[in-house]
């Protein structure tokens, strides 16, 4: 994509997910010949590990940094063992380090509560999406209530919960299609037989026409257990679509609880049948909902919005990286 829209990129060979210190110190050593050779005003990084490097290396060649956080790998309480070492990899990478902007307040709070970087270094800017035509809204209030899911099969979300609220609701009138793909699909359709319910569940797997999806929709639905901001629900709010989800991450800071949808508590089937039995015999309610949910996208989640904002804190960071 950066290639066909004409921008320059490097790829490096040794920046890798997985941890492995050997393949990581190649990483390091190239990551630095990359970046002094380019020499950039700023330098942003994404991503738990990139974060860490990119930071290190942005620090040794006195390059102002600024670190993005989609989704913390942290949590809120005691950490385990191994969570520990990332919390002082984090404080350590902090440290010297310009802002580090937070896609959602709670995610900045797990930050606070841990001790990772400094009062001015954290900042929240949401996450953000460009418009959609008017073709690609949905019409809440037509046909049978289609509900819609986007969202890996994998923890941390959570489809056996959706399916098992499914199964409270066989006497009303609605189709289901779960998007997405992962190491929970055997489970995920032993499930749908166990509670009978195949032929009234879609399960579509991967696919490349999501918007058009949300806009045969009446419902969207996130079952999660983690989030950050989830981008699935601002793209229903962008589709104009009414929202339930589990109350996972930073989804408060999206969804208004009944006023753009419902957020339930995680793991409560009962709360999330509920919920959605609400929106799918009430077509007023989906398309209040709905509309609601499409001037919050419009007023706190375009593009433009996420833009200026995210701008501003690039700029002050290269104005207080050149001071220092």
């Amino acid at each position: 994509m950066l290639e066909a829209d004409g921008v320059p990129f490097t790829s490096l060979r040794y920046l890798r997910r997985a941890i492995r210190p050997g393949v990581d110190a190649l990483g390091l050593l190239e990551m630095t010949r990359a970046l002094r050779a380019y020499a950039p005003d700023l330098v942003t990084t994404h991503a738990t590990k990139a974060g860490w490097l990119g930071r290190l290396v942005a620090r040794s060649l006195g390059i102002p940094s600024v670190f993005t956080v989609h989704g913390w790998p942290l949590s809120p309480g005691r950490l385990a063992p191994a969570r520990r070492i990332i919390r002082l990899a984090e404080q350590a990478c902090a440290w010297g380090s310009g802002a580090m902007i937070f896609v959602s307040a709670y995610d900045r709070s797990v930050a606070e509560e841990h001790g990772i970087g400094l009062p001015h270094q954290r900042v929240v800017v949401h996450n953000a999406l460009p418009d959609v035509p008017l073709a690609l809204r949905c019409k809440p209030t037509d046909a049978q209530p289609e509900v819609l899911m986007v969202a890996r099969l994998d923890r941390p979300k959570d489809p056996l919960l959706a399916i098992d609220a499914f199964a409270q609701l066989r006497a009303l009138p609605w189709h289901f299609t779960l998007v997405g793909d992962g190491p929970l699909r055997e489970q995920v359709q032993a499930r749908l037989s166990e509670h009978g319910l195949v032929d009234r569940v879609s399960l579509a797997g991967t696919v490349d026409d999501v918007p058009q999806r949300l806009a045969r929709s009446h419902v969207f639905l996130l079952a999660s257990r983690r989030e950050g901001l989830p981008l699935s629900v601002l793209e229903a709010m962008r589709a104009g679509l009414p929202v339930v989800s589990t109350d996972a991450g930073g989804v408060r800071e999206a969804v208004a609880h009944g006023d753009t949808g419902f957020v339930v508590p995680r793991d409560d089937v009962g709360s999330l049948a509920d919920a959605l039995r609400s929106l799918i015999v009430d077509p007023a309610l989906r398309a209040r909902m709905g509309a609601a949910g499409r001037a919050r996208y419009a007023s706190d989640f375009s593009f433009e919005v996420h833009l200026r904002r995210t701008w501003a804190i690039y700029r002050r960071a290269m104005r207080e990286g050149t001071a220092r």
